[in-house]
């Protein structure tokens, strides 16, 4: 059967309505014919100053969405990606094999250290952790919105770098975006990307919002 894998980190008040259709939507309907692997990427989320107690809580939260939005435990697999060191671990391996210049060229990067006078190096270096997380399952697919679409091809060329180093081992993913709802924006700024840790909470609409809020937001 085909490998699924999908993780999203546990930041902000809750997933968006991009993250809905981008990912989420695609989660439930992959069941079905496919071995499927999805995660609480919460060591992602420490890349930025996090409240201990309050991460903890996001936490539970994603995984409770993930279960709301129709991941079945019996079909699927759902854990905590801080639960299982070996993520940490192949990051390392991978992180031995990717040159500096090609995290420095990666778009969020650019985009979250862009005029900060100080930057945490595990934002240059967390794809490698991103990569970890995928190719630790033989994953031969990933959902994602097309926000992703250069992480995967990084992942791809670290796997196919690290198997003509090291024999052929790792699997190499295909990435899998959806035709419509691969890029929502900001409803505040239309031309960047809905998130859900924007400091403006109108521009995002959550998927824990209630009817009214949405309203509101419109």
């Amino acid at each position: 059967m085909t490998v699924i894998f999908s993780g999203v980190q546990p930041s902000g008040d809750a997933p968006t309505l991009g993250n809905y259709l981008g990912a989420f939507k695609q989660f439930a309907a992959f069941q079905a014919e496919n071995d499927c692997i999805y995660c609480v990427v919460d060591q992602h989320a420490i890349t930025v100053k996090q409240d201990p107690k309050l991460l903890k809580e996001r936490v539970r939260r994603l995984a409770a969405i993930y279960l709301a939005v129709g991941i079945d435990p019996d079909k699927s697999i759902l854990f905590i990606q801080s639960e299982v060191p070996a993520h940490a671990q192949a990051a390392w391996m991978l992180q031995c094999i990717v040159s500096v210049g090609e995290l420095e060229r990666m778009t969020q990067y650019k985009d979250k250290s862009d005029g900060k006078a100080r930057v945490n190096a595990a934002l240059l270096t967390y794809p490698p952790l991103m990569v970890a997380d995928i190719l630790l399952y033989n994953t031969n697919v990933v959902p994602v919105g097309d926000d992703q679409k250069q992480h995967i091809e990084l992942t791809r060329d670290l796997a196919e770098r690290f198997n003509k180093q090291y024999k052929n081992v790792l699997t190499v993913p295909e990435i899998s975006t959806p035709k419509q709802g691969a890029r929502i924006m900001s409803l505040q700024e239309p031309t960047r990307k809905m998130s859900k840790s924007d400091e403006n909470k109108k521009a995002t609409i959550f998927l824990t919002d209630t009817p009214a809020q949405i309203t509101k937001k419109n």
